[in-house]
């Protein structure tokens, strides 16, 4: 049997390692399009010209909100107009993302400094494509990983809490997708299934989130960086990039598609869609009490969601809520790397147990 393992070239992090970009940058080319999200621009534009000011050549453009094909055309359009020899994505998820896809399509090397640590996109050679509506639309599978991953911890501790509890969610459901799929021996984003070294580090991405992610989120909440800080930011962004990857996804990052057909959870973020996703994926997969309870309190501890209402979906029909597990069902979708019997029905099952659980915990 072959396994195999995909990483990112290189992968910087620590308090301060904005002041490295020019530097880190400068091994990969000489001028850079540097796309980045509007919500931060105005407070980014200086750091980055003054960290790259004679080392790299930088042009800023922001980044339009959807990850999208038509915001890709767009920075495609801009780079080649600039010809730039590399791109460069600042922000969140769906910017990265994008900064990713364009280079992919440009056949330019990319480098990502993720400013908050709410997903593990920024390691992985993935880009998640939705309608300029906000849908789930496909994977685009990239030939590889991102050439550079700078993350500073100064920043991300600045930034909202919620993203990093958010990331928290994305990264929680590492191990118990890369566990199920180790157990049918489903294929990872790979196309081959993936190494022990995967499965070893979705792992201890759950072990450092469920040691860590209280006193981690206690930091951020003091915008301060710490030990627990910096490790779970490895955890959500690196840890769960390689775990996801090179281990497999299954049923909670497609419960997290299956969400978005409801209008209600736009304004939730991806990892809390997962979190509950995960939730219901231990029920679907007839987990230990033991592990499902674990789960469930880890959620509550930071923040997480565990009922419907926590997405916006309280009363939520169970013929609306069918419409979300009918697209977690759809064909070619990661739920089916579940080793058990999927449909329709039972995702929907699986769904309104987790919401009665999580009811039922809070009463305790």
């Amino acid at each position: 049997m072959i396994t195999t393992a995909i990483f990112p070239s290189r992968y910087v992090q620590g308090s301060n390692a904005i002041k490295l970009l020019g530097e880190e940058l400068s091994r990969l080319g000489r001028k850079a399009l540097v796309i980045i999200d509007p919500v931060i621009f105005g407070q980014f534009q200086p750091l980055i010209e003054e960290f790259t000011a004679g080392k790299v050549e930088v042009y800023l453009q922001g980044f339009g909100g959807e990850c999208c094909n038509g915001e890709i055309d767009k920075h495609i359009s801009t780079a080649t107009s600039y010809q730039v020899d590399l791109i460069v994505g600042v922000g969140g998820g769906k910017t990265i993302d994008t900064a990713k896809a364009t280079a992919h399509h440009l056949k330019l090397p990319v480098a990502i400094v993720p400013t908050i640590a709410s997903t593990d996109a920024p390691c992985s050679a993935l880009s998640v494509i939705y309608t300029p509506e906000g849908l789930w639309e496909r994977y685009l599978v990239l030939p590889r990983n991102p050439d550079l991953v700078l993350v500073d911890t100064s920043i991300i501790a600045q930034a909202p809490v919620r993203f990093l509890v958010s990331g928290m969610g994305d990264a929680l459901a590492t191990w118990f997708e890369a566990e199920d799929c180790q157990i049918k021996r489903a294929k990872n984003m790979t196309g081959r299934m993936g190494p022990i070294t995967a499965f070893s580090l979705a792992h201890l991405c759950y072990e450092t989130l469920l040691e860590y992610g209280v006193h981690a989120k206690t930091a951020c909440e003091q915008n301060v960086v710490t030990p627990a800080l910096e490790r779970v930011v490895e955890a959500n962004t690196l840890l769960s990039g390689l775990g996801f990857e090179s281990g497999g996804l299954a049923a909670a990052h497609a419960i997290h598609n299956g969400f978005t057909v409801l209008a209600e959870t736009k304004k939730f973020w991806h990892g809390e869609k997962v979190a509950f996703g995960v939730l219901a994926m231990l029920i679907l997969t007839d987990r230990p009490s033991a592990v499902i309870d674990r789960v469930f309190s880890f959620c509550e501890s930071v923040g997480l969601p565990t009922t419907l209402a926590d997405l916006g979906l309280e009363g939520v029909s169970r013929d609306r809520l069918f419409l979300a597990a009918q697209q977690a069902c759809s064909a070619g979708e990661t739920i089916y790397n579940e080793p058990c019997e999927i449909t329709p029905e039972s995702v929907l099952a699986a769904l309104c147990t987790a919401d009665a659980e999580g009811k039922r915990l809070r009463q305790l």
